[in-house]
C-alpha cells in the first residue's frame, strides 16, 4: 500500500501555508542554502546562485535513468531546476546549472510549476516527482506544492540534491519531502572549494544527511519495489580518490546507518571544465582499479542496500551487493 505523503496532512492543518510564508519571507535577505548571501531575491535581486524570486525549470520529464525504486516502469518525474549553489568543474548539466544568462527564459511562476508538478502525475503517470537542484528554490517549491495539493497532488516528493543545504531549511521540509537523493561528493573541504567552489562542504553536507535521515530514516518501498519514504545517498567514484570513498562511506556507516541505501556511481567523465587542462588530475574517466577499489570497500564495510552503477569501460561488469533488492543494477531489470 502507498504511504500518504506527509505534505497532505500538513495542507490539511495549514502548516504548509505557515511554512510556504516563513520560507518566502527568508528570500527578502536570503539565507535559503549555506552561502547565505543576503540578496533582495524578492526585490529583483539574484543570489549567488543567479537566481531571484521565481523558479527557473530547465526541463521537465519522466526520467527512467534513475535508481530503480525510484524510476519504476513509469518513470521519475523530473524537474530539473536551473543554476545551482554549487559550480563543480566537472558538471555533466553545466549547461543547465552554470548558465544563468540562457536559464532566465526557464523562470515561471509558482502557479506553472505546479502545474508541472500535476502533469507528471497525471499525463506522464510517474511514480514521484523529482526535485533536481532544489536548493536554491525552496520557497518557491513549497509554494507550488501548497498550490497543486488541492488540485489532487498525491505523489511523494524527491529532492535531489548536492546537500549543499542549510540545516534551517532542511527543518522547514520536514514532513513535506518523502525521499531524500543526497549525494555524498568529498570528504575534504580542500577539494570541495577547489571543484565545487564551496566553503565547508564536508560538515555541511554530512550535517544535511543526518538531518536528511533523521526525518525519513532508511529506505521504505511498496509492493511493487517503488520508494515511499526514506534517504538514498550517492557517491560518484572520482579519479584519483578525489571523492574521498573510503572516509564518506565509512562515516555513512558510523554515523548514519549500516542500512542506509547507498548508490555507487561509476558514471563520471570529465565534462565541463575538466575536459580541460587547468584540472590534469580530473581529465580521465575512472579506470577499473578505482572502480574495484570501492566496490571491495562497500562490501568490507557490510553495506548491503543500494545499487552499483555498471563500469561503463569494463563490459559486463555487473557486481550488486543489494542481495536483498528485487533488481540486479541501475537499469531496473527484476531478478
Amino acid at each position: 500500500m502507498s504511504l500518504e505523503p506527509g505534505y497532505m496532512a500538513l495542507y490539511r492543518s495549514g502548516e504548509l501555508e505557515r511554512r510556504t510564508r516563513a520560507l518566502e519571507a527568508r528570500l527578502a535577505e536570503c539565507d535559503i542554502c549555506p552561502r547565505e548571501c543576503r540578496a533582495k531575491r524578492l526585490n529583483g535581486k539574484v543570489g549567488s546562485c543567479h537566481s531571484g524570486a521565481l523558479p527557473i525549470v530547465a526541463s521537465c520529464c519522466a526520467h527512467h535513468g534513475e535508481e530503480p525504486v525510484l524510476s519504476g516502469t513509469r518513470g521519475s518525474g523530473t524537474i530539473f531546476f536551473g543554476n545551482c549553489n554549487l559550480r563543480c568543474v566537472y558538471c555533466q548539466n553545466h549547461q543547465i546549472s552554470q548558465d544563468p544568462e540562457a536559464q532566465q527564459r526557464n523562470e515561471v511562476s509558482t502557479s506553472v510549476l505546479a502545474e508541472r508538478m500535476l502533469y507528471l502525475q497525471d499525463a506522464l503517470r510517474c511514480h514521484n516527482i523529482n526535485l533536481v537542484t532544489p536548493s536554491h528554490f525552496v520557497p518557491q517549491i513549497v509554494r507550488a506544492v501548497l498550490e497543486a495539493v488541492p488540485r489532487g497532488l498525491r505523489l511523494p516528493l524527491v529532492y535531489n540534491t548536492s546537500s549543499y543545504d542549510s540545516l534551517q531549511t532542511l527543518q522547514e521540509l520536514d514532513g513535506i519531502i518523502s525521499i531524500y537523493l543526497a549525494d555524498l561528493r568529498y570528504a575534504s573541504n580542500e577539494y570541495g572549494r577547489k571543484y565545487s567552489h564551496v566553503r565547508g562542504y564536508v560538515e555541511v553536507s554530512r550535517a544535511a544527511i543526518r538531518e536528511m535521515y533523521r526525518q525519513v530514516g532508511n529506505l521504505v518501498v511498496d509492493a511493487e519495489g517503488i520508494a515511499q519514504k526514506g534517504l538514498i545517498v550517492r557517491h560518484l567514484i572520482l579519479p584519483s580518490d578525489i571523492a574521498g570513498s573510503g572516509d564518506s562511506l565509512g562515516w555513512l556507516v558510523r554515523e548514519v546507518s549500516l542500512q542506509v541505501a547507498v548508490s555507487i556511481m561509476s558514471q563520471y567523465y570529465p565534462a565541463h571544465k575538466a575536459a580541460g587542462r587547468r584540472y590534469p588530475e580530473l581529465a580521465r574517466k575512472i579506470i577499473p582499479e578505482e572502480y574495484n577499489e570501492v566496490v571491495s570497500l562497500v562490501k568490507k564495510l557490510g553495506m548491503e542496500n543500494g545499487w552499483l552503477q555498471d563500469m561503463a569501460s569494463a563490459e559486463n561488469y555487473r557486481p550488486n551487493f543489494a542481495v536483498d533488492s528485487p533488481f540486479d543494477d541501475k537499469k531496473g531489470r527484476r531478478r
